[in-house]
């Protein structure tokens, strides 16, 4: 039996730590379950980009990690849903343009499914010949190294071949909806 904690997340047990097995065996959760509960954990919001015959193409992404440093190698995880993943992977070469606080309409733009989403936006193109997002935080470019099938999604793998950072502050989703960090250091941090 599960106990309502926040944001209708199911409170652990009173030992504090939720039992093996709970979401594998049904006993507890189950799709939204789970979106509840890693919507705690904060992240930060990119756009992957790249350039096809017709012009450039992107999606948002969320599930980006710096994979390796030797090799330096990233990955990310695309919806198997998604429109524009399947021609960047045709693409063979990528962005992950790691949007600033500043971008939420960025962000949104490339959210949508279809129309143009580059319409608006300021762009240039990168050594790999993908777009490069003005303004944006950070971007890294790659070559796709590999695409694994994992569940609903990608399990996608680039190699790093170039990389810059801009300035600001970076844009957060945590709990469904975007965030701000505190200029405010953590007491007992540097």
């Amino acid at each position: 039996m599960s106990v309502a904690g926040r944001d209708g997340v199911p409170a652990a047990p009173s030992g504090g730590h939720p039992h093996p097995g709970d979401l594998a065996s049904g006993a507890s959760g189950g799709v939204e379950e789970l979106k509840a509960v890693m919507g705690h954990f904060a992240t930060g919001v990119a756009v992957v980009t790249a350039m096809e015959d017709t012009g450039p193409i992107g999606f948002t992404c969320q599930s980006v990690l710096s994979l390796s440093l030797d090799p330096p190698l990233l990955a990310l995880a695309p919806a198997k849903t998604s429109t524009s993943w399947p021609r960047i992977r045709v693409a063979g070469r990528f962005c992950v343009n790691i949007l600033a606080d500043t971008q939420v309409d960025v962000c949104r733009a490339f959210a949508r499914s279809g129309g143009d989403k580059f319409s608006g936006i300021e762009w240039s193109t990168g050594t790999t010949g993908a777009p490069v997002i003005l303004s944006s935080l950070a971007w890294v470019e790659c070559t796709l190294e590999l695409a694994h099938d994992a569940g609903d999604h990608e399990l996608v793998i680039g190699r790093v071949v170039g990389l810059a950072v801009g300035d600001g502050k970076p844009l957060v989703f945590f709990r469904s909806r975007f965030a701000a960090l505190s200029d405010s250091p953590l007491s007992g941090t540097r």
